[in-house]
């Protein structure tokens, strides 16, 4: 029994041996966001999956055949950020002139990302192509000890993950004009509701008011019906009092 236990328990360890740590990749976030769109900030996450060895540089590759424009990097403490640029061989043209140059590659350099830690280096997007489905980022991970991981396989359709894939950006169709595409329809529809209901609740307490004073109105009226009503009484009864003695006095018994 006991050499039958040990020999499970060995199998496992072996089984945990090979399988070693999980694998990380270079990523970017967020990794959707609309086509044509502006201002999109961009970080490009970056773990360090050497036991021994600091993550010392990140190239990142930017697509010249789906060209963005107005690329800037954010600066990030301890690291220095090169950019290259290239010339369209067919000029952009936007709302601020034509673009004859774009970023090529972005290099981070200097920094020390430590053994079991990330590192996030962001970019602004200035402005996205509107005819693409996806930007594929080629990028390349040096560390200290000379080692380069590139990640640049791309994913194909069916097939499974490649080791090192390079990180992509879905683009997705752009909000129809006038919509709002970051407020979820949810949001829209309890709004629409508030605002139907406003003028409802309006009219409630503008029928309460009307009711409240028709009432008073009635009241009013009612009181004073009842004064008249009795004024009247107690001229009759005066008038009554008087005739009686008037007839007293007239039928009386002469001496």
């Amino acid at each position: 029994m006991l050499s039958r236990s040990s020999a499970v328990f060995g199998a496992v360890l072996v089984v945990l041996a090979l399988a070693g740590p999980a694998s990380a990749h270079v990523t970017i976030g967020p990794n959707t966001t609309a086509k044509g769109g502006s201002d999109v900030e961009l970080t490009f996450r970056v773990p360090n999956e050497e036991a021994q060895a600091d993550t010392t540089q990140l190239e990142v590759d930017f697509p010249t055949d789906k060209p963005i424009t107005g690329v800037l990097p954010e600066p990030t403490p301890g690291w220095t950020v090169k950019v290259d640029n290239v010339t369209l061989a067919t000029p952009i043209k936007t709302d601020d002139g034509t673009v004859t140059q774009v970023v090529q590659r972005i290099t981070w350099s200097g920094g020390q990302l430590p053994p079991g830690q990330y590192q996030g280096f962001r970019v602004m997007l200035g402005s996205l192509p509107d005819n693409a489905d996806s930007l594929t980022f080629k990028a390349l991970q040096t560390y200290s000890n000379g080692d380069v991981v590139r990640w640049i396989d791309v994913q194909q359709p069916g097939q499974p993950e490649p080791d090192h894939p390079a990180p992509v950006l879905t683009l997705t169709a752009a909000a129809p004009d006038g919509a709002s595409p970051s407020a979820p329809s949810s949001q829209v529809t309890a709004t629409a509701s508030v605002t139907a209901s406003a003028p409802s609740s309006f009219g409630a307490s503008s029928g309460a008011t009307a009711s409240a004073k028709t009432s008073d109105s009635t009241a009013r009226g009612l009181g004073i019906a009842g004064i008249v009503i009795g004024v009247l009484g107690l001229a009759a009864g005066a008038f009554g009092i008087t005739a009686a003695r008037r007839k007293g006095a007239g039928t009386g018994t002469p001496e």
